[in-house]
């Protein structure tokens, strides 16, 4: 809980809007840069970069590049990565299931399905 501590920033790049959607994305296999821009909506690509960028700075991820024209990337996640991604899966998997109730607590007129 200390603010200096280092897992706060990885904890802040894991949770972010971003970062959560790349690495369920990432948890199904190895994806090229626009692979995982149409699958996630509405992620800019400048977005998309960054968050990658940090995802790999914190060992969650790692880029291989190819000298091909055009350059093709491949993003991949590292054993670390993987255990991450299962953790928040599982999350994910929760909220999806418990969805319709805690939005009916939200706003008492939602009825579960």
């Amino acid at each position: 809980m200390s603010k200096d501590c280092p897992s706060r920033l990885i904890l802040n790049h894991l949770t972010s809007r971003w970062g959560v959607l790349v690495m369920i994305v990432l948890r199904n296999g190895t994806k090229r840069f626009s692979e995982i821009r149409r699958e996630i909506e509405g992620i800019s690509e400048r977005m998309l970069a960054e968050t990658l960028k940090q995802l790999q700075q914190d060992g969650m991820l790692q880029r291989q590049s190819f000298d091909t024209v055009p350059p093709h990337v491949e993003y991949t996640l590292t054993a670390y990565g993987v255990q991450a991604a299962e953790q928040i899966h599982g999350l994910v998997d929760w909220l999806e299931n418990n969805l319709n109730g805690i939005l009916a607590t939200q706003n008492p007129t939602h009825t579960e399905n």
